[in-house]
Parts: C-alpha cells; structure tokens; sequence
C-alpha cells in the first residue's frame, strides 16, 4: 500500500468512527431526552462559559456549525425554552444566547448519557 493510500485509510476509518460514536449520540440524546448533538453540544458549550451569556458568532467558532446550522440549532432550544436570546446593547449586529433553568436542567439530565456514549467508543 503506498503512503498516500494509507493516509487516506486513515482518514476514511476517522470518518466512519466519527459517524458511528455520532450516529449513537443523537440516537440516545434523542430518545431519551429530545436533544440533538449539535442542540447538546450548543447547550455544553454555554454552560462551560462563564458567565454563561455567549454571543452566537463567538458559539460559532467553537462548534462545528456554520452560522446559519448554529442560528436554527439556538432557533429550536429557544422554542423550547432551553434559551433565551437577547440583542447586545453594544453591537446592534451582535446576539446573545443565555441557557435558561430548563436549560441547564435538561443538560444535567443528559450529560450522564452524552458521557456513557463517548466513554462506550473512546475507551
């Protein structure tokens, strides 16, 4: 097998490892508490920053969304009432999403499932 075959086996078996550990987080996100990845992930990447209040272009950079996926994915939570949205005083151009209390209630309940699905593929 020559060098560039074999990276691109590597990186064929990176891909389908990422979908299957994808593939069974949204499944049991999903069916047991009615979150996407990327809804779970938007809700994580909130909590892990103080003060909690983040502004979606700065969400952007640490998800693997493009603005428009990221701005449907806050656009649900907030009808859920996971979030809440506010304009920044500051920057007219600028939006703020703060995790509501069921908001980070729901993540509470859905970090042991998100954890026990990567901790089944990665370890």
């Amino acid at each position: 097998m020559t060098a560039e075959a074999a990276l691109a086996d590597q990186w064929r078996s990176l891909l389908s490892r990422y979908s299957r550990i994808a593939h069974d987080l949204d499944r049991e996100l999903q069916s047991g508490h009615g979150l996407t990845v990327s809804e779970y992930e938007a809700l994580d990447q909130l909590l892990c920053r103080p003060p909690c209040k983040v502004r979606v272009q700065d969400l952007v950079e640490s998800m693997h969304l493009s603005q428009s996926a990221l701005s449907r994915t806050v656009a649900r939570l907030e009808k859920c009432g996971l979030v809440e949205r506010a304009m920044c005083d500051t920057d007219r151009r600028g939006v703020f999403v703060t995790p509501t209390e069921e908001g980070r209630r729901v993540h509470g309940e859905a970090r042991p499932t998100y954890l026990q699905v990567l901790a089944r593929h990665l370890s």
